[in-house]
């Protein structure tokens, strides 16, 4: 009688959610884990292992949150923002510093359980949640454009952006920037804000290059323009320039799975996170990358979807924080790989070998689905509703 129950309750569930969804990225998983069992074969270092507990865990955080409607979750923004801001100090404080010969200096990661944990991609998926909270306060008030909330708003991004940038982390800054700007413009800010910030930046740019960005940033910008030049191959240009002769190696269809002669002699420094991209071009080739880009763009076109089908403004702007973060990340890391971008740290979600940021990005896919699965729910009582969180059976069985 119970297994009954606890199937009808699934199939009930099943029929909420969005199957479509699920099934991009279950495909998007089973890419990534082929990539990283090459890799891991060819090196004898198992990334493929650690990367499928990490979607194991996050698969499971992920059917959690769906349980849980995503405004009760917002209604603790402020324990949300709390731990955050905690978390990163303590990442700073305490991390263990990850130095590289190039003048990297990075304290982005600690320690739990003998595994390394990256704090900033927890803390984005918190941001999602604050940020479209304090958005939607605004926008329920009716002050979402006035020049002082504006800048509060601005703040507010401010902070985790500053807080990676102490920790040596700004590729991860430029993400929670890629995020408030997505974010905002789904708010309906309007346009001459973001001409200001425009402005501001551009003022601000020769001062940041001068006085902010470390020599090693400063060399990892002119390299890209500079890939021809013998000195820059074997110094600040090596990764790239390694990285596009593995993509262009592979030519139409690859060298096969598990035969790239250039990932087994790993002539690509992280090949199994940053550059995960050339790993498909030498061993799948160029159809190999665009399967990569396809997967990656219907993802963020259903994430779209689910924003623009949400019931209310709170569940848009969840959405669109999730498509600026995928959206920024793969633009970036496919941009580094093919040298038309500079390198700067930032992963192709879900592909990129890597537990916290798999596992993470999964939290944030759950968000989303929490969002569509409630999308007939009429607005109002729910949000204001003051309870604990539950679920478990009784509220699968409702879904």
């Amino acid at each position: 009688m119970k297994t009954k129950r606890y199937f009808k309750g699934l199939l009930n569930y099943l029929r909420r959610a969005d199957i479509l969804l699920w099934l991009i990225l279950a495909a998007i998983s089973v890419y990534s884990l082929l990539l990283l069992k090459s890799v891991s074969v060819a090196t004898e270092t198992d990334y493929f292992r650690t990367q499928l507990f990490a979607i194991g865990l996050g698969v499971a955080g992920a059917i959690i949150i769906t349980l849980i409607d995503y405004t009760e979750i917002c209604n603790f923004w402020y324990l949300i923002a709390g731990f955050s801001v905690f978390l990163m100090i303590y990442t700073y404080l305490f991390a263990e510093s990850v130095t590289g010969s190039d003048g990297v200096d990075a304290r982005a990661w600690i320690s739990i359980a003998g595994r390394t944990f990256q704090s900033s991609e927890l803390v984005k998926i918190a941001f999602m949640l604050t940020f479209a909270k304090h958005l939607d306060i605004l926008k329920k008030k009716g002050r979402i454009n006035e020049p002082v909330q504006v800048v509060l708003l601005a703040m507010h991004a401010l902070v985790p952006v500053m807080l990676c940038h102490l920790q040596g982390d700004d590729g991860a800054g430029i993400v929670f920037f890629a995020m408030f700007i997505f974010m905002s413009l789904s708010a309906g800010i309007q346009l001459r804000y973001f001409a200001i910030l425009g402005g501001i930046v551009l003022i601000a740019a020769p001062i940041l290059w001068k006085f902010v960005l470390s020599e090693y940033q400063k060399k990892r910008f002119t390299a890209v323009s500079n890939l021809e030049n013998e000195a820059v191959q074997l110094d600040e240009g090596y990764q790239q320039y390694q990285g596009r002769i593995s993509i262009g190696s592979g030519g139409l269809t690859g060298e096969g799975l598990f035969n790239g002669s250039r990932v087994a002699s790993q002539s690509v420094t992280f090949q199994q996170s940053d550059f995960i991209f050339s790993v498909a071009g030498e061993e799948l080739g160029f159809v190999g990358c665009v399967l990569i880009i396809v997967l990656l763009l219907l993802l963020m076109i259903k994430v779209l979807h689910v924003a623009h089908s949400s019931r209310d403004d709170l569940g848009k702007y969840i959405c669109y924080g999730f498509f600026g973060m995928i959206a920024l990340q793969s633009v970036s890391n496919v941009g580094m790989c093919l040298a038309i971008l500079p390198v700067m740290g930032v992963t192709l979600p879900f592909f990129s070998a890597g537990g916290s940021s798999a596992a993470c990005l999964y939290l944030g896919f759950g968000l989303v689905q929490s969002v569509y699965m409630r999308r007939k729910e009429s607005d109002g009582m729910r949000l204001k509703r003051k309870q604990p969180l539950r679920f478990g059976y009784k509220q699968m069985k409702d879904i």
